[in-house]
């Protein structure tokens, strides 16, 4: 038997390519979310900036997020450009504990202007915490039923995303989540970025959420930033 899991979703206020500032904002809703795991949008650590430099797992930078999760004991998934083989650049996330960080997933399906400034990952991730198996992806990779397939395929118990979309676009999220849902029968988050970040997205959807594997929203948070919410997994 496993214990449950309490699982947050964050969207925390995110400056462009201002790592320092952004660690920090993420080591706050570390704290404020009382979890084991917490999700953190796309690009979190950097904003949605295709100039953003990759950000090295062992890079100083992240001492404030590896700080928060050795105090609380979470693990933080956190949203940040990566760098790959062969001088490649990712959009990838990084899984931070109290022991430091890796890169955790890079993401497989690229949107928009993305393929002109990274590539593609090559595989599904999945991370195990506490005996749950949680299936990593990063926005368009929700939109594409292969992904959730073949991530679904390592076995997994739930789906989590880092997302950014514009605001008058949120609803996007909900139906990728309940076709995830319908599929495969798991938990699903959605860590969906708040505020402006590069990109065009001066308006960003926020109201990141958690469901049930019965469809049901168990968790939501507004479109503002600085928003943390969270649901106990059973």
């Amino acid at each position: 038997m496993r214990d449950p899991l309490v699982l947050a979703v964050a969207q925390p206020r995110c400056l462009a390519r201002a790592v320092v500032a952004n660690a920090d904002a993420h080591a706050e809703a570390v704290r404020a979310a009382g979890a084991r795991v917490v999700v953190f949008p796309e690009m979190s650590l950097t904003g949605y900036e295709f100039d953003a430099a990759p950000v090295d797992p062992g890079d100083h930078r992240l001492a404030p997020v590896v700080t928060a999760c050795a105090e609380t004991g979470t693990l933080a998934l956190v949203g940040a450009p990566v760098a790959g083989d062969r001088g490649r650049r990712h959009i990838g996330v990084l899984a931070v504990d109290g022991e430091g960080a890796r890169v955790a997933y890079r993401k497989m399906f690229l949107g928009g202007s993305e393929p002109a400034h990274f590539a593609p990952g090559d595989a599904p991730a999945v991370v195990e915490v506490a005996g749950w198996r949680l299936g990593l992806a990063v926005c368009k990779d929700t939109g594409i039923p292969e992904h959730a397939t073949g991530t679904a395929a390592l076995g997994i118990d739930a789906y989590l995303a880092g997302a950014l979309d514009h605001a008058a676009e949120w609803g996007v999220q909900a139906e990728r989540a309940r076709r995830t849902i319908a599929a495969h029968r798991v938990w699903v988050a959605t860590a969906s970025f708040a505020g402006s970040t590069g990109g065009g997205f001066t308006h960003a959807a926020g109201r990141s959420r958690i469901w049930a594997p019965d469809g049901r929203v168990v968790a939501e948070a507004g479109p503002e930033p600085d928003a943390v919410v969270r649901a106990t997994l059973g």
